[in-house]
């Protein structure tokens, strides 16, 4: 990706409990990470989200056995948090940590804030300094 979109990922943390965004490819590559991140960890939990992207796929039979259904999003609790993960546009996905009291219905609805923002960025090419015009 020629734009580092990684500040963008910080305006999903600005809901009260937020902790850590990343946005990850469908194959398990980190593409951008919130500040807060360390990239090794964020290159883990990113093949992580991936793998855990294409469970919740595998597993919607059980919800409903129409073949037309889409994924939607996955949210897993623990005792220290959540982890919220839905899709960024083709082939993207965008996650993030937030604490065990955060707002559930307030970091979707910024996550799909950022993900429309996300997929302005991404689709975008740079501007090019065309120079002075004469």
């Amino acid at each position: 990706m020629n734009n580092d979109i990684s500040w963008m990922l910080d305006s999903a943390l600005e809901v009260p409990g937020a902790r850590h965004a990343i946005l990850v490819s469908a194959d398990g590559l980190l593409m951008a990470r919130s500040r807060d991140v360390d990239k090794d960890h964020a290159d883990t939990v990113a093949a992580a989200m991936s793998g855990m992207q294409s469970l919740s796929r595998t597993v919607a039979s059980f919800c409903d056995s129409s073949p037309h259904l889409r994924w939607r999003q996955t949210v897993v609790e623990f005792d220290g948090g959540w982890v919220f993960l839905i899709s960024a546009g083709e082939g993207a996905y965008l996650a993030v940590s937030a604490a065990p009291d955060v707002d559930m219905a307030d970091i979707t609805f910024r996550m799909q804030q950022l993900v429309g923002q996300l997929g302005k960025a991404m689709t975008t090419p740079p501007r090019e300094n065309a120079g002075p015009r004469s």
